[in-house]
């Protein structure tokens, strides 16, 4: 199974453009032939394309250095040197480029696009034909091909999901993924059971919305405890947030605060993001009264129960996720 990359730093080059030829016509009746120094090839470009198939940034990891090829050099009867090809730097949607150095945003890439240069190659140089005058029949020099771009990047890669999942570790949110969607998540009863994002498509009438199960949060996240920001990252672009409590937590009004703190230290956007509670584990809680309890303690939220384990209430979840993804009226999307 390829493991999920989705930080990487290295260098990328452009060709080099190359150098014009100086040459002069020599045919056995034309011993003083003119200039006929062809002109150097253009340097490739880096560019990027967006792959949609691409999940990860593992492709471009082992590597400090990519480039493009250098033109080659001009040569005589005014042939000119040959276009250096371009690299091509794939990356799927969602992906960030960064300067490494400054820190600079160069591309940020939410959807698939048609390639764009990154950087270009450089020009190639003029052969000796291009010097030639009234006053200078015979030059004896050619143009350098121009020297390519080097920068030092870092891709970094923000999944993108309708439905971000949040909560603590062991919280049920790979389970909830697994039976809304076709997801195949690990899941397992101890702490920090996913170490990656996962990524599930839950079918809504006729829409596909899909859902992110992101990392368990533990407090100080937002400053890189445990998994950190390094996971916080990739809910900053989902549409709606699902905060995942297990109904049996005996402090709920502490693990939602928990929740709502580490969103905003890491990103005060994400705390107004839209959102909606999901008490899960509801078959440990029969009558209610653990749902209840939590609805009190989130104060005015929208809450709602399931459980994966029995797998009730996911008509429900998925009504609801739906709605508010698609912003369907709830009588027309019930209907």
């Amino acid at each position: 199974m390829q493991r999920f990359v989705d930080d990487v730093t290295f260098t990328i080059r452009s060709g080099h453009g190359g150098a014009g030829s100086v040459s002069f016509r020599r045919e056995r009746y034309v011993p003083r032939g003119g200039p006929d120094g062809g002109n150097g090839g253009r340097g490739g470009d880096v560019v990027v394309r967006v792959r949609r198939n691409l999940k990860t940034l593992a492709h471009l990891t082992g590597h400090t250095a990519f480039s493009a090829e250098n033109g080659r050099p001009g040569e005589g009867r005014k042939r000119h040197g040959r276009d250096g090809s371009a690299w091509y730097l794939e990356v799927p949607p969602g992906a960030a480029i960064h300067d490494a150095e400054t820190g600079e945003l160069l591309a940020d890439i939410t959807e698939e696009v048609d390639d764009f240069v990154l950087i270009s190659g450089g020009r190639g140089g003029k052969g000796n034909t291009h010097f030639k005058s009234s006053t200078h029949r015979t030059p004896r020099f050619a143009q350098p091909g121009e020297p390519g771009e080097e920068r030092r990047i870092t891709v970094e890669l923000r999944l993108i999901a309708d439905i971000g999942f949040v909560g603590l570790p062991n919280a049920g949110k790979s389970s909830l993924l697994r039976v809304l969607t076709a997801a195949h998540p690990k899941v397992g009863n101890y702490p920090f059971t996913t170490k990656i994002p996962n990524l599930g498509v839950m079918r809504y009438h006729d829409h596909d919305v899909i859902l992110a199960d992101i990392p368990g949060i533990i407090e100080g996240a937002a400053e890189g405890a445990g998994l950190g920001h390094r996971f916080l990252r990739h809910i900053s672009r989902t549409a709606v947030l699902a905060l995942l409590i297990d109904v049996t937590e005996e402090h709920p009004d502490a693990v939602f605060a928990t929740l709502l703190h580490e969103l905003s230290a890491f990103d005060s956007e994400l705390a107004q993001k839209r959102r909606i509670v999901v008490g899960t584990k509801c078959d440990l809680d029969p009558d209610g009264e653990y749902l209840q309890r939590l609805a009190a303690a989130c104060g005015g939220e929208q809450v709602i129960g399931v459980s994966a384990a029995a797998r009730s209430g996911l008509d429900a979840v998925i009504a609801q996720f739906g709605r508010m993804v698609v912003d369907l009226p709830s009588g027309e999307a019930d209907g």
